[in-house]
């Protein structure tokens, strides 16, 4: 069930208004969600729904056995049995295939000839998200930040709220279930600010992301028919796609997360106003970011230590986050670029220059700040070249075609329309940067009706581009 289909425009107002008329009681509520959840995940396909179940039952209870643990050597069992059957379920659908074919490239390479044996299953969907979040859940309890949830409902819902379920943003336990504990009443200002957030998600997802995808399709998939400038254009408009398309999703996830009284972490802080690839990655799927920085590069040692302690860090934790993208080498070598592009601020200090988004309290960039904003945008659209690409090759020869002497030539591709609702939307971005997402403010001090005619316009817009349901980009991860 996408988000952008008419199955998810039937199913959330019937849940919404079932949830508000039994809001006498918080744990029927709880169960409602919870069941809605189960259904939106099972529409997928329901056989994975039992390991969503699995995966949940087991943190829940090492969670619990952790925190009743007599010894240390008892809590330890827990916590590694834990992990490591989460990290093993996520290594079998996830990575199996993709370390067996490369043992048996690397060992054709050696002269031994083998042929790998694969697995024929598909990928259950949000298996990274809901894996990460019981994760976090697991050594929180471990390393005695949080205490166990006793109730299993209130810790099911936690892992698999449906806004959050296929794409995130990747909750952490101290956040969330606070909420899905606490009574929550309707608040219509709050409701009403969901409903603009979902409205801002769907217009960027179908007015710019699926509109960009024909073109990036057109010459990602036949890149030898392109000239250089095509090339560019369509790698400029792959960063796009990818942007709208998943700060899309989550603009509905939290907007949807508001309907029903609560707050999800912010995943997308308007990454492309960056003024370097450290401010770049934090205000990229947050929630991803500081679950790795937390998690993983801090107990590494983060930026403390030798220069080769740092260098090695900066490494781990970008080659592991393109890893958890997908089994490719393609996003291994996209992670692994970042950490190239990110490494000078890391070692010189400067990685915590830019806290606050660009241009604050002004109007206009000054031309410092544009210019680095250009810069940091065209490193991030050359590494995405990497992780749109089906191969290292396949990169490599895009590359080679993008900057040929054609690059100076005029282009085939010229999507007038396209780069209009491109050009308004970033518009729409920059005027509304320093608010949780663009539209929070839009027209509150103009007339009700001028106000409903740019919420009718945006409706109008997204109506009249709106082709066949397309699947959200992250949903493969």
């Amino acid at each position: 069930m996408l988000f952008n289909s008419l199955n998810f425009a039937f199913f959330l107002p019937i849940v919404f208004s079932i949830y508000w008329l039994v809001n006498k009681n918080l744990r029927i509520q709880n169960i409602l969600l919870l069941a809605a959840s189960y259904f939106f995940y099972a529409c997928w396909d329901w056989r994975f729904l039992f390991l969503l179940i699995f995966s949940t039952a087991l943190d829940y209870y090492t969670g619990l056995k952790m925190n009743e643990a007599e010894t240390t050597r008892q809590r330890k069992f827990w916590f590694w049995l834990s992990v490591l059957i989460n990290v093993g379920f996520l290594g079998i659908f996830k990575y199996y295939n993709f370390f067996s074919t490369s043992f048996a490239e690397t060992l054709g390479h050696l002269g031994f000839k083998i042929s790998p044996y694969t697995l024929k299953v598909i990928l259950p969907i949000g298996i990274s998200f809901y894996t990460f979040h019981g994760l976090s859940y697991v050594i929180d309890i471990y390393k005695d930040r949080i205490k166990p949830e006793k109730s299993f409902i209130d810790y099911a819902l936690f892992v698999s709220f449906f806004p959050l379920l296929v794409a995130g943003p990747i909750e952490r336990a101290t956040h969330l279930l606070p909420q899905i504990k606490q009574k929550r009443e309707f608040n219509f200002d709050k409701a009403v600010d969901g409903l603009r957030q979902i409205l801002w998600g769907l217009f960027k997802k179908i007015v710019i992301a699926d509109q960009c995808s024909v073109f990036v399709n057109l010459v990602f998939g036949n890149s030898a028919h392109y000239s250089g400038i095509d090339h560019a254009i369509a790698a400029v408009l792959f960063a796009f796609q990818i942007y709208c398309d998943f700060s899309g999703y989550s603009d509905i996830a939290l907007g949807t997360a508001k309907l029903f009284g609560i707050e999800l972490l912010k995943n997308f802080s308007y990454p492309y106003f960056s003024r370097d690839i450290a401010e770049f990655w934090r205000r990229w799927h947050i929630s991803l970011s500081t679950w790795f920085r937390d998690y993983l590069y801090i107990p590494l040692g983060g930026s403390r230590g030798t220069i080769w302690l740092k260098i090695r860090n900066v490494f781990i934790i970008f080659i592991v986050s393109g890893f958890w993208h997908g089994a490719n080498w393609t996003f291994i070598a996209w992670g692994a670029l970042n950490a190239l592009f990110i490494l000078p601020s890391v070692l010189l200090q400067t990685n915590r220059n830019n806290l606050e988004i660009v241009a604050k309290g002004r109007i206009l960039p000054t031309l410092k700040e544009l210019t680095a904003i250009i810069a940091t945008f065209c490193l991030s659209t050359f590494a995405w070249i990497f992780f749109r690409c089906n191969s290292i090759s396949a990169a490599f020869s895009y590359l080679s075609r993008m900057f040929s002497a054609s690059l100076i030539t005029f282009p085939t591709i010229y999507p007038t329309k396209l780069f209009i609702f491109i050009l308004s939307f970033l518009l729409i971005e920059w005027s509304g940067r320093e608010y949780p997402y663009p539209i929070q403010r839009l027209g509150l001090n103009w007339p009700k009706t001028f106000r409903w005619a740019a919420y009718y316009a945006l409706v109008i817009i997204i109506l009249h581009q709106a082709g066949p349901e397309q699947q959200f980009i992250y949903f493969q991860f």
